[in-house]
């Protein structure tokens, strides 16, 4: 199976405006992402899609394949999507974040290789255990519970599984927090945007939701491994001022 890794990249974000070109112990962020998603063993190529000139040039000097997309889309799924439309070689292709520069390659692998293992699974990401109470009741945390197999039963802002015999579903561990790392069939992302948005992921605001309820099998794997994402300029300065 050819396996292609593309990294969508922004430069417009509402909190953290050129984000992916923010310094990190001397390299752009998307840099780093680009550089750890390449470390992955079962990732023949990585790209960038951008909508941007400015991240198209500073991929291009620190070496990395980018491509220029439109800038109308309103997912990076969508983004994802007219890449790979053009990448008829490609068996999977995996969604990587464009601002996790802390992202454990191997965290790659093991989203990828169920997929390559079932080929009856249109969809793979991954999760981490809950260590806290805190994350557990944060809706900015989603949740995932799975059948005994790895398949997704439900993403949700709340606390899941609730547990009936024992108290407030608020104060219960352990859980799974879902991790936003993607593998697709290339077949089922060029599909994925002409899929009609559902109710239940218009109420949790979960696009993988859509995928479920369309009754498409997604597979989440386990991960001990986790990674700091930047959503603004105060996570960026948390992450720049531990080591390298």
């Amino acid at each position: 199976m050819h396996v292609v890794a593309i990294i969508p990249a922004r430069y417009a974000s509402t909190r953290f405006p050129g984000k992916p070109l923010a310094d990190i112990h001397g390299k752009p962020m998307l840099q780093h992402v680009y550089e750890r998603t390449q470390q992955a063993s079962l990732v023949d190529e990585v790209i960038i899609a951008t909508d941007d000139e400015r991240i198209l040039a500073a991929a291009e000097k620190f070496g990395a394949r980018a491509v220029l997309t439109s800038s109308h889309h309103e997912t990076g799924t969508d983004r994802l999507a007219e890449v790979a439309a053009q990448l008829t070689h490609a068996d999977l292709v995996v969604n990587v974040q464009g601002d996790e520069p802390m992202i454990v390659p191997e965290m790659i692998d093991t989203a990828i290789a169920p997929l390559q293992q079932q080929p009856d699974i249109s969809m793979g990401t991954l999760m981490a255990c809950i260590d806290s109470q805190e994350d557990f009741i944060n809706p900015n945390v989603v949740k995932v519970v799975t059948d005994q197999f790895g398949l997704a039963l439900y993403f949700s802002r709340s606390p899941i599984p609730c547990r009936r015999d024992a108290g407030s579903c608020a104060t219960q561990m352990p859980g799974y927090r879902h991790i936003g790392l993607y593998v697709y069939r290339r077949e089922f992302l060029l599909r994925y945007p002409q899929l009609a948005p559902t109710p239940l992921e218009q109420a949790e605001k979960l696009e993988q939701l859509r995928a479920l309820e369309h009754g498409y099998r997604i597979h989440v794997a386990l991960t001990a491994h986790s990674s700091m994402g930047v959503d603004t300029p105060e996570d960026l300065e948390k992450l720049t001022s531990s080591r390298p």
